[in-house]
């Protein structure tokens, strides 16, 4: 009797050991398969390497985030020279009602201003070199200023030069209408008074950090719809799945080699603005609205890239969208930039924070539309 139970009891051990234990193999499973991903990511940006493009892409950021603080000098010059000192330009003024604009020439920071009575010695002075620019004045049969200027061909100093003269023509301009106010039939709006500011402040934090957040987030997308292409062209996409991975799997894995990317590039930025002596206020909004920019547009460039039969048509598609991304985002209640612009700055409102929040949720509809877009499709037909 006691035999007859010992050998009851270890035939029990028995098929409780060679029976099933789900716990043991889900797990084991579960490991196969993120090890399998894992490999997948390393192999993409293992990949990254060859790609020469996205290199000096990446390189051109560093270059511009390390070196912001001389770039920006240099940068700003080109739509406010004023932000220069010891730069002076040498205009002629010349023509029958030269008073107005001369006072207004001379006050403009970086023009010096030489009266001539008679145009032809003016224009000789300018073709001599003697002067960088004639602005010929004279009243019209209606009483109106017009202004004719004459500048060199085209190039960098030419481009500095006009925009000193745009500003003076348009102090020109709100003179001349604060003149000839009693001439309305209705009173305009009053218009606030201008307050001094930095323009390298405003450069940086309204371009330049942009520019440096966003490029990341695009470069992103034309990654993975590379990736994805060309192994489709290749042929090697039914191949990726002889691991323990299925189809949305693949896709995922190459979507976070990519999408992951953007974020810690934009932190990386945003350090080296600090180092540069760019406060920056809030970042780790910033980064997590990069994260949130980089899943949606890597999440779309994926989709195009399953969507067209070539590599050229998806590159087209994809820019495409983003060029008409770009213009819709006009439209919304705060344009991106000025999102960034504000959590850099510290002055976030309650729209910026539901932006953010608003990038975040479309980001994760997409991603989410993605996989059940890829989890409907056949591979075979890729």
């Amino acid at each position: 009797m006691s035999r007859d139970r010992a050998d009851t009891g270890s035939a029990r051990r028995e098929s409780i050991q060679r029976g099933p234990n789900p716990p043991s193999v889900d797990t084991e499973a579960s490991r196969s398969v993120w090890h399998a991903r894992w490999a997948l990511i390393r192999r993409e940006l293992q990949s990254l390497r060859s790609e020469k493009t996205i290199i000096l892409a990446i390189a051109i950021q560093l270059f511009i985030a390390a070196f912001s603080s001389f770039l920006v000098v240099g940068l700003v010059s080109m739509y406010d020279p004023s932000a220069i000192e010891g730069q002076e330009r040498a205009i002629a003024v010349t023509g029958e009602d030269t008073d107005e604009l001369a006072a207004v020439a001379s006050q403009q920071d970086g023009l010096g201003v030489d009266r001539y009575d008679d145009r032809a010695d003016a224009h000789a002075a300018f073709e001599e070199g003697q002067v960088d620019a004639v602005l010929d004045a004279n009243r019209d049969d209606e009483g109106r200023l017009v202004v004719r200027t004459t500048v060199p061909d085209e190039g960098l100093q030419t481009t500095v030069l006009v925009v000193q003269l745009r500003e003076a023509l348009e102090t020109l301009e709100y003179t001349e209408r604060i003149a000839n106010a009693d001439r309305l039939a209705e009173q305009p709006l009053s218009v606030p008074e201008a307050i001094e500011a930095s323009p390298y402040a405003g450069f940086t934090y309204t371009i330049l950090l942009p520019l440096l957040l966003f490029l990341p987030a695009f470069i992103s997308g034309s990654m993975v719809v590379d990736s994805l292409a060309e192994e489709r062209q290749r042929g090697t996409l039914e191949l990726l799945r002889v691991a323990p991975l299925s189809f949305v799997d693949v896709v995922d894995a190459k979507l976070v080699a990519t999408a992951v990317l953007a974020p810690i590039q934009a932190a990386v930025w945003l350090a080296l603005l600090a180092v540069n002596g760019t406060a920056i206020a809030q970042p780790f909004a910033l980064v997590g609205l990069v994260a949130a920019l980089s899943v949606l547009v890597a999440a779309v460039g994926a989709g195009v890239a399953l969507y067209a039969p070539e590599r050229r048509q998806s590159q087209l598609l994809y820019s495409v969208g983003i060029v008409g991304t770009l213009v819709v985002s006009t439209a919304l209640p705060e344009h991106p930039a000025n999102t960034v612009a504000k959590f850099a700055t510290g002055s976030a409102t309650a729209t910026s924070w539901l932006a953010l929040a608003g990038y975040g949720i479309a980001a994760a509809f997409t991603l989410l539309a993605l996989r059940w877009y890829v989890d409907r499709l056949e591979p075979e037909s890729l």
